[in-house]
């Protein structure tokens, strides 16, 4: 399987002009004939840090039916692939409901899910509602049996559950899912300054974090066969003074070892494409 993630830095409100970036960003890429999947961030065109419904509100899109929708039908046709993209959702059965959603599109262009974050983060808190369903584990078109998740569904509840609930880990393992990927909007401690030293290289932190958020399936993979590959497709650059990590990536878990194919720098503005069946690049955790 071939998975292309697209990192890159929306503006918030921009929507016509982030569209604009992420076509530029996939146009320069070697995009191969026979990708099976291209996922982008969370929130990737309308921008992820608004501070209210108000606010917010011009960049709601109806229900899989919105410019974001259209725009992952004719990307998936165009590369005959999957895609998931993340889009501020307003609900066509309840005008007073929103979502922090994405959509996954088949490589004909059918809807395949939309699936509505579960845990919260606090500026989603601000404009909208929990996912009914919590995290979504099950056939995706021919991927096969996923789970799906968005940024702060990896983390505690709330950051109040105990950090050994694992809940969204637990979920993928419990599912047996061989794939699991997450659209992210994920922040980081450095400053925007600190952002552009070395902006081709991961945060190493943040990398870190999220291998550790997955431990359940490491430990799990000690005591079972075959591999579990994780996705993780954030974005970077800098929104209202907001740092976010980029450094994208894909996890091979297999045996108690831990392992990344490829990461995408922290400010690094490109489409990652990852093969999984070739050998990744780094080693996080030995099985030993």
């Amino acid at each position: 399987m071939k998975i292309a993630l697209l990192q890159f830095a929306p503006e918030v409100g921009k929507v016509q002009e982030n569209i604009r970036r992420a076509d530029e960003l996939l146009q320069k890429t070697s995009i191969p004939v026979d990708l099976d999947w291209l996922v982008l961030p969370e929130m990737a065109f309308s921008g992820y840090n608004f501070h209210s419904l108000e606010e917010i509100q011009p960049y709601l899109e109806p229900t899989t039916s919105g410019i974001t929708t259209q725009w992952a039908i004719q990307v998936a046709m165009h590369y005959r692939c999957h895609v998931t993209v993340g889009y501020p959702e307003l609900t066509t059965t309840d005008p007073k409901t929103q979502y922090n959603s994405t959509v996954t599109i088949s490589p004909a262009g059918a809807i395949l899910i939309n699936y509505r974050k579960s845990f919260l983060y606090y500026t989603d808190e601000t404009w909208a509602s929990e996912g009914p369903q919590r995290f979504y584990a099950g056939p995706l078109g021919s991927l096969g049996p996923v789970t799906l998740g968005i940024c702060m569904d990896i983390n505690p509840y709330q950051f109040l559950a105990p950090w050994t609930d694992y809940e969204f880990a637990n979920t993928a393992l419990a599912h047996q899912t061989p794939l699991i990927c997450v659209s992210m909007a994920w922040l980081c401690h450095l400053s925007p300054e600190e952002l552009m030293v070395e902006p081709g290289q991961a945060d190493v932190a943040t990398v870190a974090y999220w291998v550790e958020r997955f431990q359940p399936l490491v430990e799990g993979s000690r005591e079972k066969e075959g591999t579990t590959f994780v996705v993780l497709a954030n974005r970077c650059g800098v929104e209202k003074g907001v740092c976010y990590a980029g450094s994208s990536t894909v996890i091979k878990i297999e045996k108690g070892a831990v392992s990344l194919f490829e990461t995408a720098g922290k400010s690094e503005e490109k489409c990652l494409v990852v093969d999984l069946s070739e050998r990744p690049k780094f080693q996080v955790r030995s099985g030993r």
